[in-house]
């Protein structure tokens, strides 16, 4: 009820914000025409229509508000450039006011969000409060009940409530006890979902139990214990007919990749422009107290791993490199007065916006490492190489959570991992937006050498 009462949401507020527009407006060459009223209807029909394509009506119960967002935000910018290109394409758009189509599409755009971060938040207070859950009935293994029931305690915003184990180490009694389940809930229960929790190993069961379980009409979930398999991500998907789980699954490929790219080129572009005064200042400073070179130019591994260079303002002196990367340390003579404070407030990175317009590096993504530190850690931690699955970013999770710098040991690097592959495995434009606003608060200053 509530995705048929938000498609409708989103249609009333189109035409609503359109028509307060064109009642705002008295110079608009408008008597009382067909003109006007049909866009206002054609783009309260295709929002909520475009919505549907990009998934914005399904269930958010427990997802993040930057990804219902980041949602919002490309289904209103493929409506308008839909209702714009249609524009172009019949000749005519002379016929509408820029100033009202713009302030139409934004106020869309602002309401929209609005009104769901509202409607989100409310219902996150509602649903921890132990109001408009889910009742669930846990089949599984004992030892991943304590699990489930863990997360569900973290984030009791979820919206789910175990109400009901089927659960037990031997199998048969577990696979007894389903069917007489099944005979009692076919047209009446007190459950609305049926999660199931078992290993890889146990194919068989989870079979069995599917088998019977087609019999009852809620959604039934499976929930692998992977606890042994290290994953990138996962998913299940179709290959020449048979069903698999992808174990290192990225999000960020097709449509999700053209979105990242156009996103980088479009605020990459932005922030160039807005940096160039910024840039030309450093650059200036640069050269009048240490010369040239003005820019440290080095390659790095990027996306698939391969090779590109890296630019940054040169922040130390002039020495000879050896065979491998030395990491700057505290107190490094190696590091100017002006290459410390450029260090400190990560200035010395503001030339990697055009690697970004390069195609090359994204706005956001694990931040690309000396090439031999990548060869050494590559053999130390065993999902190294995973976060070269994404273009490396300028700023990332790990960034903004003071994961930067030098790195003291294996274990610091570790929990970089964890952020870089948290970040991908959870992608959303929304994230992206998150992490730099994180940035702007707390990415900038670095207390690392």
């Amino acid at each position: 009820m509530l995705r048929l009462v938000m498609r409708g949401f989103d249609a009333a507020l189109a035409m609503a914000v359109g028509a307060f527009f064109l009642w705002c407006l008295p110079n608009l060459d408008y008597i009382y025409g067909i003109e006007y009223p049909l866009l206002i209807i054609a783009g309260a029909l295709l929002l909520p229509a475009v919505g549907e394509m990009f998934g914005l009506y399904q269930a958010w119960r427990g997802r993040s508000i930057f990804s219902m967002f980041g949602t919002y935000v490309i289904s209103w910018a493929v409506t308008v450039l839909l209702i714009s290109a249609f524009l172009v394409v019949t000749q005519s758009g002379y016929i509408y006011s820029r100033l009202w189509m713009a302030l139409s599409s934004l106020g869309v755009l602002a309401i929209g969000l609005l009104a769901r971060g509202g409607l989100y938040v409310y219902l996150r207070r509602l649903r921890a409060s132990g109001h408009n859950l889910k009742s669930v009935l846990f089949i599984g293994r004992p030892e991943n009940v304590d699990q489930v029931r863990q997360r569900l305690t973290e984030i009791p915003y979820a919206g789910y409530r175990i109400d009901r184990l089927i659960v037990h180490e031997d199998e048969a009694q577990v696979l007894n006890q389903v069917r007489l389940l099944v005979n009692d809930s076919v047209f009446s229960r007190t459950f609305d979902e049926i999660w199931l929790s078992y290993p890889l190993n146990h194919g068989n069961t989870v079979k069995a139990l599917a088998d019977q379980l087609i019999a009852v009409p809620v959604d039934v979930r499976y929930f692998p214990d992977l606890s042994d398999v290290r994953l990138l991500n996962h998913r299940m998907t179709q290959v020449a007919d048979m069903f698999s789980i992808d174990l290192n699954y990225s999000p960020l490929r097709g449509p999700a990749r053209i979105a990242k790219a156009i996103e980088d080129r479009l605020l990459g572009t932005l922030l160039f422009a807005l940096f160039v005064p910024v840039m030309l200042l450093i650059a200036a400073v640069i050269w009048l107290t240490m010369g040239r070179p003005i820019l440290f130019k080095q390659y790095r591994h990027g996306l698939d791993g391969k090779r590109f260079r890296i630019y940054k303002f040169r922040t130390m002196h002039k020495h000879e490199t050896g065979s491998s990367t030395q990491q700057a340390q505290h107190l490094d003579g190696r590091i100017t007065r002006l290459g410390y404070w450029l260090r400190r407030t990560s200035l010395d990175e503001l030339p990697q916006f055009y690697n970004v317009l390069q195609g090359r590096m994204s706005l956001v993504g694990p931040r690309p490492h000396a090439m031999d530190h990548n060869a050494l850690y590559k053999d130390m931690i065993g999902a190294y190489m995973q976060r070269h699955r994404v273009r490396p970013g300028i700023t990332g999770w790990a960034q903004v959570h003071g994961l930067r710098g030098i790195t003291e040991d294996v274990s610091d690097m570790e929990k970089r991992i964890e952020y870089d592959l948290y970040y991908i495995n959870n992608w959303s434009l929304g994230f992206d937006l998150k992490v730099l606003l994180l940035t702007v608060t707390r990415g900038f200053v670095n207390d690392k050498p």
